[in-house]
């Protein structure tokens, strides 16, 4: 009796060539490492922030090193700058929703101005621009990956951090209802959520002792993240490896939440 031969599954590719792909708040930490990411696995790459030259910077260095890449001036609070922005641009067949701010403050001490600020970028600045490149890509019949850069602060709380938490609990909800909204027209919606990355948002705090080994001691690896951390997640989310990966939350956070 000859036995039928064994059919290998085939593993779904993590490239990204002839993708375009579009990441807010790239200049520095969590949004460069996600653009150089990208970019290395063959995406073509549109960095956008209010730090021009940081931008630029950042797109020379993907260039010089082989990737595809571009700087654009861009205000995600600014509404009609966003508007105009996608009305001029073919779909992005990857976001990464990275803009972003955080100001710790007790409930107690709070000011107006600081809720107002922190819940504008990431909540209200994320849900536009998640709905022009959802737009575009409806209107184009085109498949994406949205990927919302949320925290391990969205599953979980902390004292002195109840605006930044709110905010993200907020992307958290709303990712898990655009999956099911955009599903249909073969768009992933996902969160990323780091626990705390070396960058030039959490150097202030990390540069307080007591407060890092506070963090390390909650991180199963004794120790604080590094942007290169995020960058596999972020092509695996961007990736057809992920084709089936919608409205979940993928935890890059060393353990935190875990416990």
């Amino acid at each position: 009796m000859i036995s039928q031969p064994i059919v290998l599954p085939v593993m779904p590719s993590f490239r990204l060539d002839g993708f375009r792909a579009l990441v807010t708040g790239a200049g520095r930490g969590v949004g460069l490492a996600a653009a150089a990411a990208l970019a290395q696995y063959g995406a073509e790459v549109t960095l956008v922030a209010r730090t021009l030259p940081e931008i630029t910077a950042a797109a020379e260095a993907i260039i010089a090193s082989g990737g595809k890449a571009r700087a654009v001036f861009l205000d995600v609070l600014d509404a009609a700058a966003c508007a105009r922005f996608f009305a001029s641009e073919a779909p992005f067949e990857v976001l990464v929703n990275n803009a972003g701010m955080n100001r710790p403050a007790p409930l107690i001490d709070t000011p107006d101005e600081s809720i107002e600020a922190v819940y504008s970028l990431n909540v209200l600045a994320a849900y536009r621009i998640a709905r022009e490149v959802a737009r575009a890509l409806i209107a184009a019949k085109r498949t994406g990956s949205l990927i919302n850069v949320s925290s391990q602060m969205g599953h979980v709380g902390a004292p002195g951090r109840a605006v930044y938490c709110g905010t993200k609990h907020a992307l958290e909800g709303m990712t898990k209802a655009l999956a099911w909204e955009l599903g249909a027209s073969g768009i992933r919606v996902n969160t990323l959520c780091p626990t705390f990355i070396e960058t030039p948002m959490t150097a202030p705090m990390l540069a307080d002792e007591a407060f890092r080994q506070s963090v390390t001691e909650r991180i199963a690896f004794g120790r604080v993240g590094q942007v290169h951390d995020i960058m596999g997640a972020v092509v695996y989310l961007a990736s057809n490896a992920s084709a089936l990966v919608t409205g979940s939350a993928l935890m890059v956070d060393g353990g935190w939440t875990a416990r």
